[in-house]
């Protein structure tokens, strides 16, 4: 079984959902409810706790808390067979990173960067633990979004153009290989 703990520096650790217990779960899902959106965040990404629950219903989904400084600061998911969603040219040479939110109270701290550089390092480990063949992590993220943006670009994501599939206006889709595995 997996680690529910996974590090990338003594600031953020990652919680997988799935690997908990139910009390253990009962108490992270908590704390997703407590997570707040900043102002005109939700055009952006869903409720936390229904985003978390959904993770918990689908196999191909892997909802994860993150965690700094002993309290949840976020939530992302890893999703499995699904990277067209982020307008990636086909489903199954990518993880798709998805639901990737930070708490409004704890943005501005660099802690999106780190967390999502750790999506991509759980995301190599899954790949060679499942021999799944990934070659990495793609990701859409909103044009209007310049603080997801420049987070995802301090974590090593490249951009690969527009997409224009999502629900909120035009994307960027952003690929990070697992060639690159340190944080820039």
């Amino acid at each position: 079984m997996a680690s529910n703990l996974l590090r990338v520096d003594g600031s953020v650790w990652l919680i997988s959902l799935q690997d908990l217990d139910a009390d253990g779960r009962a108490i992270q899902l908590g704390a997703a409810a407590g997570l707040q959106l900043a102002p005109g965040q939700e055009k952006f990404v869903g409720d936390p706790l229904r985003m978390a629950l959904a993770g918990l219903e689908e196999d191909s989904r892997l909802p994860y808390i993150i965690e700094s400084g002993g309290r949840a600061v976020g939530m992302l998911t890893l999703q499995s067979g699904a990277a067209r969603l982020a307008g990636w040219p086909d489903d199954h040479s990518a993880w798709l990173l998805r639901g990737f939110l930070i708490d409004r109270r704890q943005q501005g701290r660099g802690l999106g960067a780190r967390a999502a550089a750790t999506a991509v390092s759980t995301a190599q480990k899954l790949t060679a633990r499942h021999q799944t063949g990934e070659a990495g992590v793609v990701l859409s993220v909103n044009e209007a979004n310049p603080a997801g943006l420049s987070a995802y670009r301090r974590a090593g994501f490249v951009d690969h153009g527009q997409y224009n599939g999502g629900s909120a206006g035009p994307q960027r889709t952003m690929f990070r290989d697992f060639a690159h595995a340190t944080m820039r």
